[in-house]
Formats: C-alpha cells, structure tokens, sequence
C-alpha cells in the first residue's frame, strides 16, 4: 500500500526506502555491491545465536554495507537444514554471499569421503564460498590446491585462510598455549598464498592470531608484508576487536577487506564513510574518486 504522497511523486515506497536517509551529508563513497574492495565479512551464528528473524533485521538495515556472512565452527552441522537454508536465502535476497568458515579442517580428519560429502553438501545448500583453513592441523600445500580445485569444480569460490600461527583456530587457544607452539615466518604463508592466487582462489583469508589476536602487542610488521607481496584487493583480514579494525582503516584506508563480528557492522561502516570513530580517526578517513 502506497500513501498520497508516494503516488504523486511517482516513487514506490520500496524504492524511496532502499534511499539512505540523510543523503545531504558528504560521506567517502563506497563501491556498490559486488564489490572488489573494502569488502566486509560477518560472522554469522556462533558467539550468539542467529536465525532468519534475526539476520533479518541485521541486512534489512546494514544489508548493503555487508558482502558476505561466514558461518564459524562448523556452527551449521547442529542447525536443522531448513534453518542453515533460510539464512542462506535471506542472505542472498540482500546480494550477500555465504561462507562455510574453516570447518573443513575438522571434516579433513575424518578421511577423503567425508570431504568429498562435505563440498557436495555445502553445494546443496547454496553456499557461495568454502574457506579452507588448517589451523590446527598440517596439511600439504599441494593438498591445498587439489581442495581448490575441488571447490571450485563443485561451483563454490575457494577462500584458504594462511597465517603464521600453528595452532589457530577462532581464539579460543590461550596466548601462553600459542607462544609454546611458536610462529612461522610470514614468507612461508605468503609463498603459499601465490600459489592459492595462481590456482584461482577468490581471495585470501588472514589469521588474525599470532598477528593481532592473543599477541601481547599487534605485530604490524605482518600484515605490511602480505600487502607489499600480494596487494590489498586480493587480502581479508581478522579484525573481530574495534582497535584492530581501526587499526587497518587507519593505515590502508576505508577499502581494505575485513572480516568482523555481525555486531560490529554498523561500527566498522560508520567508520569506512568517515563519519564516526575513535579520536586517532575522527574526521581523518578520507576518500577521493576523482
């Protein structure tokens, strides 16, 4: 139903109420969606419990600003299907792609069988990306890329997730636990990471720990290295922490990819169009499409 004043203006009230409001103020422009920079990531059911009323109210507000939604530890092998398949489906009504998360590594263990079901299930359910992480498990850098192959072949985009963290695996490892473990030399994952590029892969998740998650200080050095490597377009990084997010909007501007909690979105975007942040950022993020 559609009031007096939305008939004589011509503009149906669905049309005028995708419009930002306040669209008089300036703010850095953001590439519409699908984006190839400053891509955004949620994390979907895990912390908290989200079911298609809930991610719902999320997207019909921040939809736009949010590129895909990833599922963490394997948080959709304990749904019903026909829940996993709604949030899919709510996903995709708002042009979002839908990530599995690293469960993979977890399915890896129990044989080749379980991962081929695995890729053909994810597939059937709708699932856009398949990440393929090995954070706590060792695995072959040629093993990696015949999964790529594989996920690709199965229609899905392949994002592996590299790090220099053994041991890693959605924070819930003590710092202590990780030091004993030791850290690896970021050119080992990005000589890896090449090799992902070169075989297709859509893009490349960074681990957040060892780097910027259970560290006593971030260690910038490291993302700097990935960057001047491999470029920013092709590079998510972890930044679930408000000051690890600043950080990177800080140092490599309002398009570098990140991937943060669902509760985080609207924090994160008010800081990419410049209009709202911490002190060090106030006023100082800028854009310029000249």
């Amino acid at each position: 139903m559609t009031t007096k004043r939305h008939e004589a203006t011509g503009t149906s009230r669905t049309e005028n109420d995708r419009r930002r409001g306040f669209e008089f103020l300036k703010m850095n422009e953001r590439e519409a969606k699908p984006r190839s920079r400053g891509i955004t990531e949620i994390r979907g059911p895990y912390y908290s419990v989200m079911g298609r009323r809930y991610l719902e109210d999320v997207l019909e507000t921040m939809g736009e600003y949010v590129d895909a939604l990833k599922f963490a530890g394997g948080s959709f092998s304990l749904m019903p299907r026909h829940a996993v398949r709604e949030l899919v489906d709510v996903c995709h009504a708002h042009d979002v792609l839908v990530s599995t998360g690293g469960f993979i590594e977890y399915v890896l263990t129990q044989g080749p069988h379980a991962v081929k079901q695995y890729i053909a299930e994810c597939g059937e359910l709708g699932f856009d990306i398949l990440e393929i992480s090995a954070g706590f498990i060792t695995l072959p850098t040629d093993d990696w890329l015949r999964l790529i192959e594989a996920v690709q072949a199965a229609g899905m985009k392949a994002k592996p997730e590299v790090g220099i963290q053994f041991g890693a695996g959605g924070g819930a490892t003590t710092v202590a636990e990780l030091e004993a473990e030791g850290q690896q030399d970021p050119s080992q994952a990005i000589a890896r990471a090449r090799r992902f590029l070169a075989a297709g892969a859509y893009m490349i998740m960074i681990e957040s720990e060892g780097i910027s998650e259970n560290v006593p200080h971030m260690r910038t050095a490291v993302p700097a290295r990935f960057i001047a490597e491999l470029g920013q377009e092709k590079l998510m990084f972890e930044a679930s922490d408000p000051e690890v997010f600043t950080w990177y909007v800080k140092n490599y501007g309002p398009e570098v990819n990140l991937f943060v909690d669902h509760s985080q979105i609207v924090q994160l975007e008010c800081l990419r169009a410049g209009i709202w942040g911490a002190k060090s950022v106030w006023g100082r993020v800028q854009s310029y499409k000249g």
